[in-house]
């Protein structure tokens, strides 16, 4: 029987999601990045930078500080971390009960967020029983994916989510960059598998609206 990503060694388990997701079209040539806590809360693993993650295997990781963003350990001397794993350190530095973080790009979650109007800090969730996925179980929940504008300077956007996740956390474990993709995360890594799984349904169904 398969097991759940969890029961796996993270590293393992990281380039099996990652040629997962590349044969869905999730993670095309070596875009996007995931990541799973190494321990407590001092560090994390994630897939390394420029790797196709079509054919990545535990090799292709490496460990990074939460607090500092060094690199603590790597199999390969080679390894790099992408320049998102910024965006990773905050996610793991917010919230305490993030235990993994993975970053796809997919086209309908990009076509679904250009849908909303320019300068948009939200993209509106529609109420359809998936977002049951996210621990909401309301009556027509009113709910909102948190939308970041996409821009060079990859600290910049890490420094903009930090900030406004700070003052107010989002109800749904999830974030869009305009133009770019969906980064979410779960208290084990098994859930924000579910999850993303769960939010490119979403974005897939507004996609075709």
């Amino acid at each position: 029987m398969p097991q759940i990503f969890d029961d796996m060694e993270p590293r393992a388990a990281l380039a099996e999601i990652a040629r997962d997701f590349h044969q869905r079209g999730w993670m095309a040539g070596t875009a996007g990045n995931l990541s799973v806590r190494a321990d407590a809360s001092k560090s994390f693993w994630i897939t390394a930078s420029g790797r196709p993650k079509g054919r990545m295997d535990a090799s292709d990781a490496l460990r990074v500080d939460v607090e500092t963003g060094t690199v603590a350990d790597r199999v390969k001397e080679t390894n790099k971390p992408s320049a998102e794993t910024c965006i990773h350190q905050v996610v793991y530095s917010l919230f305490a009960n993030a235990k993994a973080c993975l970053h796809v790009h997919t086209v309908d979650a990009v076509i679904a967020a250009d849908k909303a109007p320019a300068g948009a800090t939200g993209i509106a969730l529609p109420a359809i029983e998936m977002i049951k996925g996210f621990d909401i179980w309301e009556q027509d929940p009113k709910l909102e994916l948190p939308l970041f504008p996409n821009i060079l300077n990859v600290v910049e956007i890490a420094n903009t989510i930090e900030q406004r996740f700070a003052q107010d956390p989002p109800r749904v474990t999830a974030l869009m960059i305009r133009g770019h993709g969906v980064t979410v995360w779960g208290r084990t890594l098994q859930e924000a598998y579910n999850r993303v799984e769960i939010v490119e349904f979403i974005m897939s169904y507004m996609a075709r609206r």
